[in-house]
């Protein structure tokens, strides 16, 4: 087996100030995310106009904001982000890491596909 040819697809780690997320797998029509969130911590109030997104959550208790309502989703249960839908992840709990796997799917993927509305870290769209 000629090595010069082997291709890396191991995962892509990303530190973040909420936590982290690590890139399990993808092609030109889905992402496979698994995700941490830090206790207090949460993601930007955001929408995608090129992807929906599937969350699913592993441990922990998800507080999920969709165009404005609040919902939790607890370990074993699933939310669908619907493209264009305003969302938000946030870990409520003062201690324990909140994981969950997240599908996007779609045409495009790209990070200038991120309305933001509003960011606790100061990032804007």
């Amino acid at each position: 087996m000629d090595t010069n040819k082997l291709i890396d697809n191991s995962p892509t780690f990303d530190q973040r100030p909420w936590g982290s997320f690590t890139v399990l797998d993808g092609s030109e029509y889905y992402k496979v995310k698994r995700i941490e969130v830090l206790p207090g911590k949460r993601l930007s109030y955001q929408s995608h106009a090129k992807r929906a997104e599937h969350w699913y959550v592993v441990s922990g208790i998800a507080k999920v904001t969709l165009n404005g309502e609040e919902i939790l989703v607890n370990a074993g249960e699933s939310v669908d982000i619907a493209v264009g839908t305003a969302h938000r992840v946030e870990n409520p709990e003062t201690e324990g890491t909140l994981v969950f796997i997240e599908v996007q799917t779609g045409n495009y993927f790209g990070e200038d596909d991120i309305v933001r509305y509003e960011d606790d870290f100061g990032r804007n769209s």
